[in-house]
């Protein structure tokens, strides 16, 4: 059985969250979760929060408690999100305006009680 949890709208570049992944895919979630922490990237919260609502939505599809450290991170990846909204300006020389754009991703955590090895990034990072 598996069990998905989506993040949309992020702020945070869909190439720096997937370095992330990468760590974690195929992992079990109890091993993710104390890894994640470590490696410094100020995306961490957001991929330790969406897999474990990934790993709890498997619980209450389940309908029983679940041990974390059966429960494997089948799919993880982060999509590009729409930058029509998030365009910025920053004053330049001579009264310009020198635009910019922010970047918003969608991750996507797909995690299952079955270990059968992790699926490669849709898109991301090899």
């Amino acid at each position: 059985m598996e069990a998905c949890s989506k993040a949309k709208f992020q702020r945070y570049g869909s190439r720096k969250v997937g370095l992330l992944l990468d760590l974690v895919r195929g992992k079990s979630v109890k091993a993710a979760e104390g890894m994640i922490p470590f490696t410094g990237l100020r995306c961490s919260d957001l991929v330790q929060k969406t897999i474990h609502s990934a790993a709890s939505n498997l619980q209450v599809k389940s309908g029983k408690k679940l041990d974390f450290s059966k429960v494997y991170i089948k799919e993880a990846y982060a999509n590009i999100g729409p930058m029509k909204h998030l365009k910025r300006v920053q004053p330049g020389p001579q009264g310009r305006a020198m635009p910019y754009k922010k970047s918003v991703c969608h991750l996507t955590v797909i995690v299952s009680d079955e270990k059968k090895g992790a699926r490669p990034a849709k898109g991301g990072l090899k």
